[in-house]
């Protein structure tokens, strides 16, 4: 079996199905294979992975790094997550745009999120563990955000009163980020 891929309305966006042999003890699932991502049309070269844990309701994000900007390949392992990619490329045709895809323990599907995007999830289960494997490393000072309820975005976020961060609480909206901030496409 191999890897199903499915393109999703923003491009570079990819919803990634890999295959998983389940019997009577459970099942065996590769979450990665430099090899078949690659075959894939998926050549990245990943080099930080990260997990967190996180109750319902709670929502990480909009988050990026400009000077070292990470695509991501996100993934739950338990749980289940609505996960968003938004477009902040200056320049972009589809700036300002997101998709989203419900990423579960259950349906074990991937999205990879690519540098130049936002990205954040919104736990809708009763507690999640998301894993995250990144294409640089993570850069302290490099950190920004766009504000999850930015009202010209108009996510749909299955959630109505998330738990946030201080952070990101003071997250600003998109249009009032200087394009010196932003990744250029």
């Amino acid at each position: 079996m191999a890897l199903k891929l499915t393109q999703l309305s923003i491009a570079g966006v990819v919803l990634i199905e890999p295959p998983c042999f389940a019997d009577n003890r459970g099942f065996f699932l590769e979450t990665y294979h430099i090899e078949k991502y690659k075959d894939a049309g998926l050549d990245k070269k990943f080099v930080q992975d990260n997990q967190s844990h996180s109750s319902q309701n709670v929502l990480r994000g909009l988050h990026y790094q400009l000077k070292n900007p990470q695509g991501k390949l996100v993934y739950a392992v338990t749980g289940e997550i609505f996960d968003v990619a938004l477009d902040i490329r200056y320049g972009s045709p589809t700036f300002g745009h997101w998709v989203s895809a419900v990423l579960s323990a259950e349906n074990k599907h991937q999205l990879y999120v690519p540098e130049g995007f936002a990205h954040g999830f919104v736990v809708i289960s009763e507690s999640a563990d998301v894993v995250y494997k990144c294409t640089d490393l993570y850069a302290p000072g490099d950190e920004y955000g766009v504000l999850w309820s930015d009202p010209a975005i108009s996510i749909k976020w299955p959630v109505d009163t998330p738990v946030l961060s201080e952070k990101d609480q003071k997250n600003p909206i998109l249009n009032k980020i200087p394009e010196t901030r932003l990744p250029v496409y």
